[in-house]
């Protein structure tokens, strides 16, 4: 029972920090989501790499290298994260929260439609159901404002697609990040040595308080991801699951209440599209799993 409520506590501050994550982005505001993402990756390869330190994952550098596949693998993840990165920053400083929020929602969604197409997974009928519902409410936006949701389509197409290529490389989640953020450090440095021109390019800006902010990019990353790790091992998957749409939930709240986007009636019809294929999906999967417990 112990372990089930830390379980839960890890879970909840996993995604409470994902959700807050806004109010962070926010604060930088005066830099370019390049040169933030630029930062990040620089922060988080260092702060990933004194994780390691604490949190030993015995072999796993000689596992990886004789696999190099993997490692192929990871450089692909990497730069499909860093593009999920990329478009997050951009959405959320500039005034795109509430379509940001949508990807999150549509994710789960998209992932059973990549195993269906990629790992020849098979639909069960209420499944089918959800992805169409999903789809209608992305069909309604198209109709209504005329354009795809191209921002909620992107990162729940690059988070889906990311999370299947983890799949492929199975290494263990934090030296996984933390490789993925080392072989995206070369690029970052190209392009803050040579073709960034923010703040952060000046040296002394690093004399700034506001150079804190930039720097708390690399735990701001990781801290998450490894209270999400640790609750994993607590809990069972599909609580995790459920539990996710904490996250997309307060980046809506805090989009409408707080930063004052406007959440017409004709995004609200998408947006119940959306969760009624959420309510689908949620409820055949707890009847999958509570038929599972039934079986002797």
């Amino acid at each position: 029972m112990g372990d089930l409520r830390k379980g839960y506590l890890l879970a909840l501050a996993t995604f409470v920090i994902w959700g807050l994550f806004p109010f962070y982005f926010k604060a930088l505001g005066q830099f370019s989501a390049l040169e933030i993402i630029a930062q990040r990756a620089i922060w988080s390869a260092l702060f990933g790499a004194l994780a390691l330190l604490f949190w030993r994952h015995p072999g796993w550098w000689r596992e990886l290298l004789a696999h190099p596949r993997r490692l192929a693998v990871l450089t692909l993840s990497g730069l499909l994260i860093a593009g999920n990165w990329l478009i997050y920053v951009w959405a959320i400083n500039n005034g795109h929260i509430i379509e940001a929020s949508l990807g999150y929602y549509i994710n789960p969604l998209v992932n059973i439609l990549l195993g269906m197409l990629v790992l020849r997974e098979r639909l069960r009928p209420l499944q089918w159901v959800a992805v169409l519902l999903a789809a209608g409410g992305v069909g309604l936006q198209l109709m209504t404002l005329g354009q795809l949701p191209w921002i909620a389509l992107a990162l729940a197409l690059s988070f889906s697609v990311y999370g299947l290529l983890r799949k492929m490389a199975p290494v263990a989640a934090l030296p996984g990040l933390v490789v993925e953020t080392w072989l995206l450090l070369p690029i970052a440095l190209v392009w803050v040595l040579l073709f960034g021109s923010g703040p952060s390019t000046e040296p002394a800006f690093w004399q700034t308080p506001e150079a804190l902010w930039l720097i708390a990019a690399g735990p701001v990353t990781l801290i998450p991801l490894l209270c999400f790790n640790s609750a994993a091992r607590y809990l069972p998957y599909s609580t995790l699951g459920f539990m996710q749409y904490i996250a997309p939930t307060l980046l809506l709240v805090f989009a409408v209440l707080v930063f004052g986007e406007a959440f017409p009636a004709d995004k609200q019809m998408a947006f119940f599209f959306i969760w009624s294929g959420l309510a689908v999906y949620s409820y055949d999967t707890w009847r999958l799993l509570r038929k599972n417990r039934s079986k002797p």
